[in-house]
């Protein structure tokens, strides 16, 4: 058995809403959201926690067999690259799509890798003005 990194993983459904309306990245298996965890002066906030994840996968997917296919596939696609990519201080939502299930899992691993880079740099990116016709 090989030792594997722990994942901190969201538990409250506040925590899931909050990580809304941060970065999000697409990809044909998923779709990665993050957002930075804001310090709150009252409360102790863990620096040394890292990364935090949560997965969403919606019925609409399958049965319960075949959703937790894919969050285990998740799960193991991004305890290979979270360490690298991911940052200490942000939170992470992993909605899954059926293409999740038969995608080699190769192209998962480079896809979440991409995916970190897009969310990343999505904070740091100029909002698009909206389309007028």
């Amino acid at each position: 058995m090989t030792a594997t990194a722990t994942i901190a993983t969201l538990k409250k459904r506040s925590e899931f809403v909050r990580v809304r309306g941060g970065g999000r990245a697409t990809a044909p298996a998923f779709v990665l959201e993050g957002k930075r965890r804001e310090a709150n002066p009252g409360a102790a906030v863990c620096e040394l926690c890292g990364p935090r994840f949560g997965f969403t996968i919606t019925k609409k997917i399958g049965n319960a067999v075949v959703r937790n296919r894919i969050r285990r596939r998740l799960r193991a696609a991004l305890s290979q690259v979270f360490g690298a990519n991911a940052d200490p201080q942000m939170d992470y939502v992993i909605v899954a799509r059926l293409a999740a299930a038969s995608q080699e899992f190769s192209v998962l691993v480079k896809d979440l890798t991409t995916a970190f880079g897009r969310v990343h740099g999505a904070g740091r990116a100029a909002k698009r003005s909206p389309h007028k016709d």
